[in-house]
């Protein structure tokens, strides 16, 4: 990897029509590759499933494969497992990826949003084995994943599987200390086994582009002049053992603004991280319902609901405003519909969820207020 930290993700290109994320528009692609590129910066990560079935891949090869020499950039795909999920499968996925790409090897290839039920798929269709033999044919360059699981589980993955040469995180300053993501544990295990970390979902989504007035406030104090996504990247790429961080840009205002202070990246003072630990306070504090996603409410619940899902998207709105109301409701419905979790409205008020809180919340009023907002 090169000294400039700043990745592009390829998963929020932009697009001709914003209701068909199939339909990248090449040309302002190209531009911004272009943009890039000229900047100093040259790697690029993508996996099948943005954009909808390799969109994203092809999107690369017509952009940057074609255009630029094969020794100036660098590529990551993803083995995905919620596609390919046979010991069969996995060369034609493989192969297919190369040919989407326009390369014949992958200079980062990952295993991919790795957790505990995939590590136990992955060694059962034997990728361990698939990944390295295609590293020692020369088709891929470097081996990693991407990882949504607690710290025990990413310690477990690197303790049986130590060729694995980098880890993906979720990384900002609100998940460093959030129980359920952990972001910090993660890091520090990362350390523990000298594994260098890529940042994914530094600005959480676009959530720390727009974070609460007085947080807002706080930020502008500092530097006017500098956006308050800028404060997420450089929090992320300040952390000695990350090697890049990636942004997902979707327009030029996006790239222009990365460019703006990662060309020349100067990692946070003191007084900086002071001032992002008292903006990451103020967003905490904003939180409506203090659960910690224990999950033991979920355990026996004769409706299924998933009432820490839930709450998680009722703090989402309470912290970063009522524009996130739409976005939370999707998520609601697609947790319904298509995971098959109970819906909020469902409950029977049985109570059995309440005694096993160690929060002490009252989640059959809670549950009411997921109703009335999301419902």
């Amino acid at each position: 990897m090169n000294t400039k930290k700043l990745g592009f993700g390829l998963m929020r290109l932009p697009l001709h029509d914003m209701a068909d994320s199939t339909k990248v528009d090449y040309e302002r692609f190209c531009q911004m590759a272009d943009r890039y590129m000229a900047a100093g910066f040259n790697y690029f990560d993508t996996a099948t499933p943005y954009h909808g079935g390799g969109h994203s891949e092809i999107a690369f090869r017509e952009c940057v494969a074609k255009r630029f020499p094969r020794t100036s950039y660098t590529i990551t795909d993803k083995l995905s497992f919620f596609i390919v999920q046979k010991r069969e499968e996995l060369e034609g996925f493989f192969q297919a990826q190369l040919e989407r790409c326009g390369v014949d090897y992958f200079d980062y290839y990952l295993l991919h949003a790795m957790n505990k039920e995939r590590l136990t798929l992955a060694e059962q269709i034997h990728a361990f084995d698939f990944v390295r033999q295609k590293k020692a044919e020369g088709k891929i360059r470097h081996l990693g994943f991407s990882f949504h699981d607690t710290a025990d589980v990413l310690e477990e993955i690197l303790t049986r599987h130590p060729e694995m040469e980098y880890v993906q995180l979720q990384l900002n300053y609100v998940d460093w200390k959030d129980p359920e993501v952990q972001s910090g544990k993660c890091y520090k295990v990362c350390e523990k086994f000298a594994k260098p970390v890529i940042v994914m979902e530094p600005v959480k989504g676009g959530l720390l582009a727009s974070v609460p007035k007085e947080a807002e406030k706080l930020l502008k104090e500092a530097n006017p002049d500098r956006s308050v996504a800028s404060w997420a990247i450089r929090y992320a790429a300040s952390l000695e053992n990350v090697v890049m961080v990636l942004s997902g840009m979707s327009e030029e205002t996006q790239l222009e603004d990365n460019l703006s202070y990662m060309q020349d990246f100067q990692a946070l003072s003191e007084s900086e991280k002071q001032r992002i630990d008292r903006v990451a306070t103020i967003i905490k504090e904003k939180e409506r319902i203090a659960c910690t996603a224990c999950r033991y409410c979920v355990d026996g619940c004769p409706k299924k609901i998933a009432i820490p899902d839930y709450f998680k998207l009722i703090n989402k709105i309470s912290q970063f405003g009522e524009l996130q109301t739409a976005s939370a409701k999707t998520a609601y419905f697609h947790q319904v519909q298509n995971v098959g979790s109970g819906k909020a409205s469902d409950c029977i008020e049985c109570g059995q969820c309440e005694k096993q809180c160690p929060q002490h919340l009252p989640i059959i009023k809670l549950l009411k207020d997921v109703t009335e907002i999301l419902e």
